[in-house]
């Protein structure tokens, strides 16, 4: 029997993977001092976008206050393990559930090619 893609995200265990960030990807803080993402909008439908329609040329992603936590603590040594872990000091109970939170927040992190796993098993 063959797995599908789903089976296969199932026997990822999160917890033990490295997180890093995109270098490409620019980032500052705004005055409440949470982090906001700069996006470059790449490609030719965007390029034709930019200059017909007027579209910037980076998308803003304004992460909110767990994030902000987060992405400095993202620094290609840190298992996702011990990033909850700091969370979990920080904001206490306001984190939980820990642990199915912050796998959701990496999955989307990762869709979005915000953050690869440098020890990620990868099947091409």
């Amino acid at each position: 029997m063959r797995k599908n893609k789903k089976d296969k995200k199932q026997d990822i265990n999160y917890l033990d993977l490295i997180p890093e960030t995109n270098q490409s990807i620019r980032w500052h803080r705004d005055l409440k001092q949470r982090i906001i993402l700069e996006i470059e909008n790449k490609g030719m439908f965007n390029t034709i976008a930019q200059k017909v329609f007027g579209k910037p040329r980076f998308s803003k992603v304004h992460l909110d206050e767990m994030g902000t936590f987060i992405w400095p603590e993202i620094d290609g040594t840190k298992t996702v393990q011990d990033i909850a872990l700091l969370v979990k000091e920080h904001f206490g109970d306001k984190a939980e559930p820990l642990y199915p939170r912050i796998v959701k927040y990496f999955q989307i992190m990762e869709s979005y090619d915000f953050v690869h796993f440098i020890n990620k098993k990868t099947d091409k």
